[in-house]
């Protein structure tokens, strides 16, 4: 049976991950995601490629925007069909597009004022891709499906969800299609996890497989060692408890809030850091926080040993999860030393603005940035020395200590992501997929170059492949 790939993002990019599967008259979607680079944002509102309504499935790897956030905008055009995924993933997955969708409603009412103001037109519609109802609706498509377990997509084909270990749920993608006594196997490794991170089991490998296709985020480096994350944090929290200030931690809400309270709580109970109040100040963190304590099966060895010793990192002493406005607001008129983590990872909306705003011209407290900072974001314009920066229309002097804590990355690294491809024994061909234009051909000459003979090729968005 022959299969046709095209490739209608993540091709020589990072986001708006979506490839189109055809075989035996079937239509599948591989991941659905929303365009994210400023550059390629037009394709979140071209017509899709095929009418949605004629694609048979969604298979999906994970619940980060750029694989997920597409799907409302696919149901709206006429998709209703299943999306296939595992359970914490469908979980996860509906927080994040019901918050991308009232986001998107906010910051249309806000361009569709600001045009106004100033008489002009903006490069896009002055409207949401789509709403909050309308990823309420899209939600009742979720069909989650466990580890493992065969999924009958018809006329030959299947489809089984294999560990990532990149966040809670997801997965990599083993498509087999059937034909007689012959199966062909391909393998979407949709976002390669670190080995030995914490709380989620290492990356699956793959004996063998016909045909791969695997991410290239950091196909053209490898993560420094920068010293142990665990260190770090005790060294910085430290330095701020004698300084009497506090300790800020912009972060992601899914899975970087999560790494974080995970070496609080063992630094605790090593003795390494004193009793301070760690507040997690982001309703998504604490909505994903609850999915976590639903899926402890999916923890590994280490976490599920705390969890079952009455351990937890998700309820450690000291720990407060923040819903309301009002308990984030009085966090500010705390005396001593707190630990406040909260959204955004990069500065550029939600709460941890308003704690800069009361924190970042103390010369007593820290602001500590576990992630990278995008060109031109608050959080890089910190991290690289601004003597002062504006935050909601006001100009604040930075005197808090500012660090980095390295070593947070969720994606393998090139050496880590050649380990992974290693285990495949003999496949007919390689996509490199989902990385900048350079980190994919550097991590495919890598590739070429220790596996001689090896048919890899790094498609462009709207190629096809036919996979014999």
């Amino acid at each position: 049976m022959d299969v046709k790939i095209t490739f209608l993002g993540a091709a020589k990019n990072v986001t708006g991950s979506r490839y189109l599967v055809e075989a035996a008259g079937r239509r599948l979607l591989v991941d659905c995601g929303m365009y994210q680079e400023r550059d390629l944002l037009a394709r979140n509102w071209d017509p899709f490629p095929v009418p949605p309504g004629t694609i048979d499935a969604v298979l999906l790897t994970h619940a980060h925007l750029d694989h997920c956030g597409f799907l409302p905008k696919l149901a709206m055009d006429g998709f209703q069909g299943p999306i296939h995924c595992t359970g914490a993933t469908a979980e996860i997955a509906v927080i994040v597009l019901l918050d991308s969708g009232r986001l998107q409603e906010e910051d249309a009412a806000k361009k569709a004022r600001r045009h106004l103001k100033e008489g002009r037109k903006g490069k896009f519609p002055e409207k949401p891709l789509y709403t909050e109802e309308d990823a309420s609706k899209c939600s009742k498509l979720f069909n989650p499906a466990e580890y493992g377990s065969e999924i009958a997509l018809g006329n030959g084909l299947s489809a089984v969800f294999r560990d990532a270990g990149h966040i809670l749920g997801s997965s990599m993608i083993e498509l087999r299609a059937r034909n007689g006594s012959a199966t062909k196997k391909i393998i979407f490794s949709g976002d390669i996890g670190r080995p030995g991170r914490p709380i989620l089991n290492d990356p699956t490998v793959f004996d063998e497989a016909d045909f791969v296709l695997v991410e290239s985020t950091y196909g053209d480096r490898l993560h420094r060692d920068e010293g142990d994350i665990a260190d770090v944090i005790a060294a910085a929290l430290n330095s701020v408890r004698k300084a009497g200030g506090n300790m800020l931690i912009p972060s992601f809400a899914v899975e970087r809030a999560h790494e974080l309270m995970y070496h609080f709580n063992t630094l605790l109970m090593a003795g390494r850091i004193p009793l301070v109040p760690v507040f997690i100040d982001s309703p998504m963190a604490v909505r994903v926080t609850d999915v976590f304590k639903r899926h402890e099966r999916l923890y590994d060895k280490e976490m599920t040993g705390l969890v079952e010793s009455g351990r937890s990192p998700f309820s450690f002493q000291g720990l407060k999860m923040i819903a309301s406005v009002e308990e984030s607001k009085a966090l500010n008129g705390r005396k001593g030393t707190s630990v406040i983590i909260a959204g955004s990872g990069m500065c550029t909306g939600g709460r941890i603005k308003h704690h800069l705003i009361h924190n970042i011209s103390r010369p007593d407290c820290m602001i500590a940035f576990p992630g990278f900072q995008a060109s031109g974001t608050l959080g890089r314009l910190i991290l690289d020395g601004a003597r002062s920066v504006r935050i909601h229309g006001r100009d604040y002097p930075v005197k808090a200590k500012v660090t980095r804590i390295q070593g947070f990355s969720g994606h393998a690294d090139r050496d880590e992501l050649f380990a992974w491809l290693s285990h495949v024994k003999n496949p007919k061909r390689v996509f490199v997929i989902h990385g900048e234009p350079e980190a994919a051909e550097a991590f495919a000459r890598h590739i070429r170059q220790q596996r001689a003979g090896l048919d890899v090729k790094v498609p462009s968005y709207g190629e096809s492949a036919v996979l014999a």
